[in-house]
């Protein structure tokens, strides 16, 4: 057994992780606020993978991963001259970073943005295997990767642990900026 189950099976046994109230629906439709909280097991048309399946798939090299954090604005108003810093994200060693698509509803171009960053992540071609992550407990990537599979993306793998779950089993990260041309 894994740390990671072996720590869940401790809990749920010490009564402290209530697995069954994390059980959720997967919604018809896109989830709108709040992102975080408890996210379904499952995402239909998708496959579901965990930190160690996601390692496998990243060190085979044939599955393009795309990290769909979002990332704050600049704040309106700021006085000129004041200095703004982007909160700087560590990724997936090789992730396309691509803020902000997981949002229910998109604007016209981040719809676009999204639709050419999977394009670049997968070389234009829509059965190349991609994995769509966040942090866990995000429905920012359980939206995007159920909007690649509308998108006609037919090998969609969600991580829905993210970074965090990743972290966890001490794999590497890496510094990532955003796929340029972000609206």
């Amino acid at each position: 057994m894994n740390r990671a189950a072996l720590a869940v099976a401790v809990l749920a046994l010490a009564g402290l992780f209530p697995i069954a109230a994390r059980a959720v629906e997967e919604p018809a439709g896109y989830r709108d606020e709040p992102y975080r909280g408890a996210v379904p097991a499952t995402l239909e048309g998708a496959r579901v993978i965990g930190p160690e399946e996601a390692f496998a798939l990243w060190e085979a090299g044939e599955t393009a991963f795309v990290d769909v954090l979002p990332q704050a604005p600049r704040p309106r108003g700021l006085p000129d001259g004041t200095i703004w810093r982007d909160k700087p994200r560590d990724s997936i060693p090789g992730a396309i970073w691509l803020p902000n698509v997981g949002y229910a509803k998109l604007a016209p171009a981040m719809e676009d943005y999204f639709r050419a960053g999977l394009e670049t992540a997968t070389g234009g071609d829509p059965d190349r295997p991609i994995a769509i992550f966040c942090l866990e407990d995000c429905w920012m990537s359980w939206n995007a990767a159920k909007r690649a599979l509308a998108y006609g993306y037919t090998d969609v793998s969600w991580l829905p642990e993210g970074t965090d779950g990743w972290v966890l089993w001490g794999y590497p990260l890496e510094r990532v900026t955003p796929l340029p041309g972000h609206p």
